[in-house]
């Protein structure tokens, strides 16, 4: 998906119906910096905002998606398009994230074998360290394989100017997090915040 071109239909399509960015920000209920993240390319609108930006712009879905207007025969080519482009890389990021999960547990099962091994009567010390070192190896290896799955696996919604951004990984690992979010700072407008994860760039 060209967020670059779509941007660039939004801003046209805004200037041909005479708004600005504050006047159709004020009409879909969102600030002026999310239009001007869009209309820069730097993201796409939320679905739910999809249809109200459609119908305030007099453009289809699939205009949008496409960043041109559509004639009949082009239009069921480029929805299908449009549609496969969304469901590939929400699939991917999907796969990533279950991948991580299904690394972490694989790290944890084989680690904590190891540490059971060491502790068998009879073994001698060397063997004893040897095992311990291979399970610390393991788990340092696994969480950070599982990490960079995860932290490229869709993108980060900066809470403050709403632009989406992949953190490094230096800074997805230090950033503590809940369930769907992590503290992090934004690229962007530099603001320190709890970002949303989000599945599609």
């Amino acid at each position: 998906m060209d967020q670059i071109r779509i941007g660039k239909f939004i801003a046209q399509m805004r200037k041909e119906r005479s708004f600005t960015q504050r006047q159709l920000a004020d009409i879909l209920g969102i600030s002026d910096k999310t239009v001007s993240k869009w209309e820069c390319g730097n993201g796409l609108p939320e679905i739910s905002l999809m249809l109200p930006l459609c119908e305030t712009l007099q453009i289809s879905v699939n205009e949008l998606l496409s960043g041109q207007r559509l004639i009949d025969s082009e239009y069921k080519n480029k929805a299908e398009e449009n549609m496969m482009d969304l469901m590939q890389e929400r699939e991917e990021s999907k796969k990533k994230i279950i991948l991580s999960t299904i690394v972490i547990f694989l790290t944890l099962l084989s680690s904590t074998t190891l540490f059971v091994l060491s502790d068998v009567q009879g073994l001698e010390t060397w063997l004893r360290i040897l095992l311990i070192a291979i399970g610390l190896i393991v788990i340092v290896g696994g969480i950070g394989v599982a990490v960079v799955l995860d932290a490229a696996a869709g993108t980060f919604e900066c809470s403050k100017c709403g632009k989406r951004f992949v953190p490094t990984t230096a800074a997805y690992i230090a950033g503590p997090h809940t369930i769907t979010k992590r503290r992090l700072k934004c690229p962007h407008c530099g603001a320190v915040s709890y970002c949303r994860k989000r599945l599609t760039h």
